[in-house]
């Protein structure tokens, strides 16, 4: 077990933690995908450009983290999948 292992450990069991008091207290704008919404302005009528920005830099994140997790590409050792 690596000091690593612990941090990561602890990292996942504090956000399930915040996560879970946020989504069982009924008090609303506490939970993470409630902060995405407001930093993203999710519903507005007519978003900015710097609004945009940050939905498109959300999804390539998350595209990018997906592949990365899941198939271990995009890292500094394999930094492509060919």
């Amino acid at each position: 077990m690596t000091v690593w292992l612990i941090l990561w450990l602890f990292w996942g069991v504090f956000f399930c933690l915040v996560e879970g008091v946020a989504l069982f207290n009924r008090v609303s704008g506490d939970t993470l995908s409630e902060h995405f919404w407001r930093w993203l302005k999710v519903g507005a009528r007519m978003p900015t450009s710097l609004v945009w920005f940050g939905r498109i830099g959300v999804l390539m994140f998350c595209m990018w983290l997906g592949f990365h997790l899941s198939f271990g590409w995009f890292t500094p050792t394999h930094p492509w999948p060919f």
